[in-house]
């Protein structure tokens, strides 16, 4: 059966946030927290693994506040931290809270950011420290994320996976030899992981970027910025900017990459079935299902409703 849900009618509260910590009774967990962000009106999707919580949800002020106090509730969660943005729209069609087996998945079973992780640096200190020459930046992230936006000078590890960034350390990392190495990433969990794992691997000054781009984009003024372009985000609001501000890049709703205006432009770009990325990737019969599938959200649009093809 298709499933819709109304459009929201005005600005709700988002909030991501995680925290690694050693969590049991997961499937127990699971179904508590449902009950809660059901009860609540929160939508989102939490990860609940046995190193810790991962999510973004959104909703209103008072439904948030009750979810993030249910999970500070858990053991070990009391001083969780969530980034708090907005969106003029719902930007979840429903909640989901999963299982898994790491709550961001590197693949390296001697990680423990509970345990060990690099140095802090806050977003006030950030630009100090990157602009030094002793010091080789790194994004974290996935290949398609830096190529929206990222900092000033970083080195881009060109992943298509967090998985992939042991083997490419392994290739490179004996060029940053005597360097501190900061890292940042879009909230700061892969940051975790992937400090924890260079200190488990004998990296002597390893940094990163407390609260992640979402927090220096909230703190630091654009005129005093190292950041260039925009920071792609896991929900309908695709991109932000300076302020976290909505940015002007679109999903594509094929293979789940953001589309800049430019892109957008490009003949192999076709609304709900096709970017430049990903033409290549899917068969004609592929596309036909996409076409049908716009469709459907287009009617559910006209009658003020959501249809979960754009989730």
């Amino acid at each position: 059966m298709t499933v819709v849900h109304p459009l929201s009618t005005g600005p709700v509260t988002v909030a991501a946030f995680y925290h690694f910590a050693a969590l049991d009774d997961l499937a127990s967990r699971r179904e508590a927290l449902l009950t809660v962000c059901r009860a609540n009106g929160v939508r989102g999707t939490v990860l609940l693994a046995s190193e810790g919580v991962n999510g973004t949800i959104a909703g209103t002020d008072d439904g948030i506040a009750a979810v993030l106090s249910h999970i500070r509730g858990f053991d070990g969660c009391d001083v969780l931290d969530a980034k708090m943005s907005f969106a003029e729209d719902m930007p979840f069609n429903r909640m989901k809270v999963r299982l898994k087996r790491e709550i961001v998945t590197m693949g390296q079973a001697d990680v423990d950011p509970a345990a060990r992780v690099g140095r802090y640096v806050e977003p006030t200190d950030w630009n100090e420290l990157v602009a030094r020459d002793d010091v080789v930046l790194i994004d974290t992230r996935n290949d398609y994320e830096v190529d929206i936006g990222t900092f000033e000078g970083a080195v881009d590890p060109r992943t298509e996976s967090f998985r992939d960034f042991p083997d490419w350390w392994a290739r490179q990392g004996d060029a940053f030899a005597g360097k501190t190495v900061a890292m940042f990433c879009t909230g700061g969990i892969r940051c975790e992981k992937a400090t924890s794992w260079l200190v488990g691997q004998g990296v002597e000054d390893v940094v990163h970027l407390k609260g992640g781009i979402l927090k220096y984009l909230e703190e630091i003024p654009e005129a005093e910025s190292r950041w260039q372009g925009e920071c792609f985000v896991f929900d309908q609001r695709v991109a932000v900017g300076h302020g976290l501000e909505i940015g002007e890049h679109e999903m594509c709703h094929a293979c789940r990459r953001p589309v800049s205006p430019d892109g957008m432009q490009h003949a192999d770009f076709e609304q709900g079935v096709s970017c430049p990325a990903c033409i290549a990737t899917f068969t004609d019969a592929d596309r036909e299902r996409f076409r049908e599938r716009h469709k459907q959200v287009l009617l559910a649009a006209e009658r003020g409703q959501r249809h979960l093809a754009v989730e």
